[in-house]
């Protein structure tokens, strides 16, 4: 379903209109980049796949008006981007220090012995969960929106969440 606002966006960057692309990236780009440095586990790698979904939608701006969800496609589009890094790079393991420079951004009102242990229990969360855990905080979409991201129900969306909160709690617990 497409808000007044995206249907208006969708049909300028069908256009080609510049100043749509310009507000397309204000508006989507911090919270994929977040999303993206939570799958990837990389701000180098995260910048790549987000760079990735852009230079994506000016590919196809032309079939962009059969978009109904604006923010559920963008999202789609940067998970694609983030399997085929992983698939060509191979997740790398992290160093102490990029755990910790990965953390500390995010780490407003944690200490960052705080910060660098959630960072460590998102990681340990097998991949599907962690990459819901990501798309509902760090890009603010709904379970029904991360359902149609995923290819799953809003149901297992949200069981998969609440899961691994569930984890998460368990791990920075111990």
């Amino acid at each position: 379903m497409l808000r007044p606002a995206d249907d208006s966006l969708i049909r300028e960057l069908a256009e080609g209109r510049e100043e749509a692309f310009v507000a397309l990236y204000d508006r989507f780009a911090s919270s994929l980049l977040r999303v993206a440095v939570r799958l990837l586990g990389s701000q180098q790698d995260a910048e790549d796949a987000v760079q990735e979904v852009f230079v994506g939608v000016v590919r196809v701006r032309a079939r962009l008006p059969k978009v109904e969800n604006l923010r559920a496609y963008l999202f789609a589009t940067l998970r694609r981007a983030a399997a085929r890094l992983v698939a060509a790079r191979r997740e790398r393991v992290l160093s102490p220090e990029q755990e910790q420079a990965l953390a500390a951004p995010e780490a407003k009102g944690v200490d960052s012995e705080q910060a660098v242990r959630l960072e460590r229990a998102l990681r340990m969360l097998p991949s599907e969960q962690r990459e819901i855990v990501a798309l509902k905080i760090e890009g603010a979409l709904t379970f029904a929106e991360i359902a149609g991201v995923l290819a799953i129900s809003p149901n297992t969306a949200a069981s998969r969440y609440r899961y691994a909160l569930e984890k998460l709690r368990a791990a920075l617990e111990a």
